[in-house]
């Protein structure tokens, strides 16, 4: 039976963990403790996965498994008992908005530390095309002392084989077979969406070799009730990834784009997108913040291969640049809204809903929504943030903003709505202004026209 280890427990890892163990014996490994305990007594913060999910396939933390079910743990001696690796760690970028692979290259030096021939190490998490084979892959080679196998390297080796056995007949011995295999199934993770979940959803995936690409593909076809596609080299199954991202990026910049149009000549952009999509083949795209881990993320991968190859992607930087500006955008529009009501901006009082990067979900991780709180502060209005959601203590350690897991009980002179939470449209939302004057802003569109004062 396959034994399987998944590097990284968090939104990708664990429902990926938790599906292979109801058929295979799983190790997941994360480095934080904190994440380890919580998991081990079947809490998992991200939701993701339920209690009772989780409790269903743990096993003893005691005891490495030997059947099916889910180790969990943070120590690496642990993970050699494996034959696939499985790496789901983020991959995200830096300040400079450059890929930081640090987290993958450690993932991958843990992996070395354990590699045994004939073992096959998977990457899942995003990264540009010929990451896997050009940065993790020699990691793996020099740590382990193994040799990666692929097609090319097999046809070289039986050549060489060849050509030893016709010149020295006393020397038949076969060259060494010490070899690992790779391959790329990139994840489709979307998280919050209990409806497409990790088996409803098509697995792309590859392999190093023809036979490793075919055990890689079913070993997630016994998994995945929605399909597997088999790509035909791991570069294009990372290509593959980058470009779903790059493209919703680029549609979402199109509509934020329209946004800033319309708002010029008065015309409201929801209503235009709606008589719009009357049209069969009209992309249900709207505007708003793009962040996360993925679309705010995966094209500054491609646009860095691109660049290291010699060509400056126009269309995939202009559509970023669009889209990280959104938050200046949105509380410029705040700030003249309130001006034309002659509130005085220094002081405002001005209440941000929402602070994940996408509603009903809470992940914070590269929310975008934190741009409009950093914006507002620079014009000196006083910004409080409420989200359900959120975990403030985790809104404080990522980006240094109280938040709270309830209102307060003030009165404001603005409110910005900028996560579509669902507990957010059952809110009276203008009986929390400080006067019939104050501004309401609807960056998601989501609340009656007659309740709002500006919306994108």
């Amino acid at each position: 039976m396959s034994s399987i280890v998944i590097i990284g427990l968090g939104y990708v890892g664990l429902p990926l963990a938790v599906e292979f163990a109801k058929k295979y014996p799983v190790t997941g490994f994360d480095i934080n403790q904190d994440r380890v305990n919580q998991l081990r007594l079947g809490n998992d913060n991200t939701l993701e996965v339920s209690a009772q999910e989780l409790l269903n396939v743990l096993l003893d933390s005691n005891k490495v498994p030997d059947k099916k079910g889910l180790f969990i743990t943070n120590e690496t001696k642990a993970l050699a008992v494996a034959n696939y690796y499985i790496v789901t760690v983020p991959t995200p970028t830096d300040k400079n908005n450059r890929p930081d692979l640090t987290p993958l290259i450690k993932a991958t030096e843990t992996i070395a530390k354990v590699l045994k021939p004939g073992d096959t190490v998977i990457y899942e998490s995003t990264v540009y095309p010929g990451a896997t084979e050009e940065v993790c892959v020699p990691i793996l080679e020099q740590i382990s002392g193994l040799t990666y196998a692929t097609e090319s390297s097999r046809h070289s080796a039986a050549g060489s084989r060849h050509s030893a056995l016709s010149t020295q007949h006393s020397a038949l011995k076969e060259l060494p077979t010490a070899n690992f295999f790779c391959g790329y199934s990139p994840e489709r993770i979307n998280p919050g969406d209990k409806e497409h979940t990790v088996t409803k959803i098509k697995k792309i995936t590859s392999g190093s070799t023809p036979e490793a690409a075919e055990k890689i593909d079913a070993l997630y076809r016994s998994i995945i009730t929605a399909g597997t596609h088999r790509a035909s080299s791991i570069k294009v199954a990372e290509a593959a990834k980058v470009i779903e991202n790059s493209q919703r990026d680029i549609n979402i910049a199109f509509v934020n784009e329209l946004a800033m149009i319309f708002n010029r000549l008065g015309i409201d952009t929801h209503e235009v997108l709606e008589a719009a999509g009357t049209k069969w083949n009209f992309l249900p795209f709207k505007p708003g913040l793009v962040g996360g881990h993925c679309i705010g993320v995966d094209p500054y991968y491609l646009a860095q291969k691109a660049q290291e190859s010699g060509y400056h992607p126009e269309i995939i930087l202009a559509g970023r640049r669009l889209n990280d500006n959104m938050g200046k955008y949105i509380a410029s529009e705040v700030v003249k809204l309130l001006i034309a009501r002659d509130y005085k901006i220094k002081g405002a009082a001005i209440l941000m809903l929402g602070i994940t990067f996408k509603e009903n979900c809470p992940d914070i991780r590269n929310t975008r929504a934190v741009d409009i709180a950093k914006e507002l502060k620079q014009y000196g209005a006083e910004i409080e943030i409420y989200d359900p959601w959120a975990e403030p203590q985790e809104v404080m350690h990522e980006y240094g903003m109280e938040s709270h897991s309830a209102l307060s009980g003030h009165h404001y002179d603005a409110i910005v709505l900028t996560v579509a939470h669902d507990h957010f449209k059952t809110l009276n939302i203008r009986q929390l202004l400080t006067s019939p004057n104050g501004i309401v802003y609807d960056v998601k569109g989501i609340l009656p026209h007659d309740q709002v004062d500006g919306r994108l």
